[in-house]
């Protein structure tokens, strides 16, 4: 299942490159593998420099599910979470985080993070799921925009 979640994240990417965004695409799951909420990056469309597909995805189920906790939920990205995006995430619940890219930008605030939140490290982070092709919609669009 987790090929098909991955799969269905970078088409949204795709899209989310399309409309002009930074192509990342999410998708939530529930503890018995139901797709619950999905969303792409639409930062510059929304004028809104939180509407991240993590945070968008995790609106959408917690609006859906009229809830804000996810307890036990997996969230599948197409880029390694932001400090942001993974503080919401591990707050609402979500116990598994499964991204394709690695983000270069991460390794001081992953420092920052894990100290934050070790104490209560019960969820876990697996990244490198269809890694060359999510970091390769990255470079491409970014290669594109300069």
């Amino acid at each position: 299942m987790q090929d098909f979640y991955m799969k269905f994240a970078i088409d949204l990417a795709k899209h989310s490159r399309r409309i002009g965004e930074i192509p990342v695409g999410c998708v939530i799951v529930d503890d018995k593998n139901k797709m619950i909420s999905y969303a792409f990056n639409s930062m510059k469309k929304d004028h809104d420099p939180t509407a991240h597909a993590e945070i968008i995805a995790i609106r959408k189920a917690c609006n859906k599910l009229k809830t804000t906790k996810l307890l036990g939920f997996t969230i599948y990205v197409t880029l390694e979470p932001c400090l942001m995006c993974e503080s919401a995430i591990i707050n609402v619940g979500i116990k598994k985080i499964y991204f394709g890219a690695y983000s270069d930008n991460l390794k001081s605030h992953r420092c920052k993070l894990k100290n934050y939140f070790s104490p209560k490290k019960d969820y876990e982070i697996l990244g490198g799921f269809q890694e060359s092709y999510c970091s390769q919609l990255i470079i491409d669009t970014l290669k594109r925009k300069r």
